[in-house]
């Protein structure tokens, strides 16, 4: 009972669930508190142990640019701290050297213009808040650093935003690489890197569906090669696709 006061954040376990709340009072033998998804729940004393409610950590409170500092590693602190970020319209987290990303359904203003990519190219990874520019960037300037190729894995569920990110990426490396051509302004865009820009409208027309999620979801695996001279311009690339099957067999054994 001592643990938890007035206005504190706390976690309640519900049905083996945590959530995030708020404790409006703690008099009269009875803690009340308020989720984040406005559930109340009136607890006896008797009731109020530290499996049941616990206090929440400032780390949680604050929410953190990489959760890999989260002072609490549970699914609940995982999707609060995303959660938060969400609400102010910071859609990318890093986990370590990986990026999570939630889609907003709707176009953030300035979170992708030129000045975003003239900014992220000239910083390293983590020296900004997340963003998939400086996925990008990283493995852009890691071709060099390393002597070795790179690669990008994209992965979600069905309108997380995947189609969306690759293009992203593609608009990235293709302005990287006009810039590291030594010609004016006008004439730095090749026809390879338009060609590549402008075949994702083409390549999502073809085999498509509509899902619970998405209007536009693809049916399609896609893995994109592009291959840079020394200079660091794009020189060509292709774009392969797959049939996404699964095939399952009695014996407990899956073909992919």
């Amino acid at each position: 009972w001592d643990h938890v006061c007035f206005g504190a954040r706390v976690w309640v376990r519900e049905k083996e669930q945590l959530l995030p709340a708020t404790v409006n009072s703690c008099g009269d033998g009875t803690l009340v508190v308020t989720t984040d998804y406005g559930e109340v729940f009136y607890l006896q004393q008797a009731e109020v142990t530290r499996e049941r409610v616990y206090a929440m950590h400032q780390s949680s409170i604050d929410g953190v640019e990489d959760m890999s500092a989260l002072a609490e590693l549970h699914e609940a602190a995982i999707m609060h701290n995303l959660y938060q970020r969400y609400q102010k319209d910071n859609i990318y987290t890093n986990i370590g050297s990986i990026l999570a990303a939630v889609n907003p359904y709707k176009q953030i203003p300035g979170l992708y213009d030129l000045d975003r990519v003239d900014l992220y190219s000239k910083h390293h990874l983590g020296e900004l808040p997340p963003h998939i520019f400086a996925v990008a960037n990283e493995c852009y300037r890691c071709i060099w650093k390393r002597h070795d190729s790179q690669c990008v894995l994209i992965s979600g569920e069905s309108g997380a935003g995947k189609t969306e990110s690759t293009k992203l990426l593609l608009q990235f490396l293709s302005v990287m690489s006009q810039n590291s051509i030594a010609a004016p302004q006008s004439e730095r865009t090749t026809h390879v890197e338009q060609a590549i820009v402008q075949s994702s409208p083409i390549m999502e027309a073809f085999g498509n569906a509509k899902t619970v999620y998405n209007n536009n979801s693809s049916r399609f695996g896609k893995f994109i090669q592009l291959h840079f001279s020394e200079c660091g311009n794009i020189q060509g690339g292709c774009v392969i696709d797959c049939i996404l099957i699964f095939i399952a067999h009695f014996s407990n054994k899956a073909v992919y």
